[in-house]
């Protein structure tokens, strides 16, 4: 019997990449980074074998996908921003069970989606990201799964969500789910000042973004399922907020009522609101 020890919503900001080299922006994302060991941490202690992330970067047009290859591999650079992310190494172990019975449990449920074991399949850094500060030992399987659903639903996100909680419960891995993701996600303009790395584009998302870290905090879970979708719309959602839609589909959507836990207080990048936040499994 499966069982879903931890999800979390988490950032995956390049500059977090950045802040390890040498140069001006050396030790930036520390807190970010911390955070992500954090939940490595945890979920070393909850017993996790297998972390499925919700990655706004893999980008798809129609149907959900599965990346569950039995091997990651390769160097990474970010074809988005290679001045952020350029020739990162990486290497994990997938979990394709796993991206099999999620792929075909989805699909029962009426929300098609495939799962794929293709080598030439990368990874994007909405996984490779948390991974690398979580996994570099490779004690976790990883499953990937496509977030940014350019022409979906967030209800059948939603869905799809209940259908992954579905299948890690009929399976025989203990999971972690990521939501890899920001809260709004309206970049700062080009030629914009280096120093706005650090900045929020418009205080209207930062101003959102805050009362939508206090309903968290409060677990009215209510109040922001009913506003996501606008929250999407205003606030430039990454990916249209279907790693967000996933997540809380996952855990019970209106019905959930647990308070998040902090992990990395809420900041800002490049435009951007960024958070790292633990969301109670009951």
């Amino acid at each position: 019997m499966g069982k879903l020890s931890l999800a979390a919503k988490i950032t995956h900001v390049p500059s977090m990449y950045l802040s390890e080299l040498p140069g001006k922006h050396h030790g930036c994302r520390e807190a970010a980074i911390a955070g992500h060991r954090e939940i490595g941490r945890r979920c070393r202690e909850l017993g996790v074998d297998t972390i499925v992330v919700a990655d706004v970067h893999w980008l798809v047009n129609a149907g959900y996908h599965v990346n569950c290859n039995a091997h990651f591999e390769g160097i990474y650079t970010s074809n988005e921003l290679p001045h952020f992310i350029k020739d990162m190494t990486y290497a994990y172990d997938g979990n394709p069970e796993l991206g099999r019975l999620i792929a075909s449990t989805a699909t029962e449920r009426g929300v098609m989606t495939r799962a794929h074991e293709i080598a030439s399949l990368e990874l994007e850094y909405g996984t490779l990201v948390p991974m690398r500060y979580m996994n570099a030992d490779r004690h976790f399987k990883v499953v990937s799964v496509a977030a940014w659903c350019a022409w979906h639903q967030l209800d059948e996100s939603r869905r799809f969500g209940a259908a992954l909680r579905e299948s890690i419960e009929a399976s025989d891995a203990n999971v972690a789910f990521l939501a890899s993701g920001s809260l709004s996600h309206r970049f700062n303009d080009n030629n914009s000042p280096e120093e706005s790395i650090h900045q929020i584009s418009r205080e209207f998302f930062k101003q959102v973004d805050l009362r939508v870290v206090e309903l968290w905090k409060q677990g009215d879970w209510a109040t922001f399922c009913r506003m996501l979708p606008e929250y999407n719309e205003h606030c430039i959602g990454e990916g249209g907020m279907h790693d967000t839609a996933m997540l809380l589909g996952l855990l019970g959507w209106d019905k959930y009522d647990q308070p998040v836990d902090i992990v990395t207080d809420y900041f800002t990048s490049s435009g951007t609101g960024q958070i790292n936040a633990v969301f109670p499994v009951r």
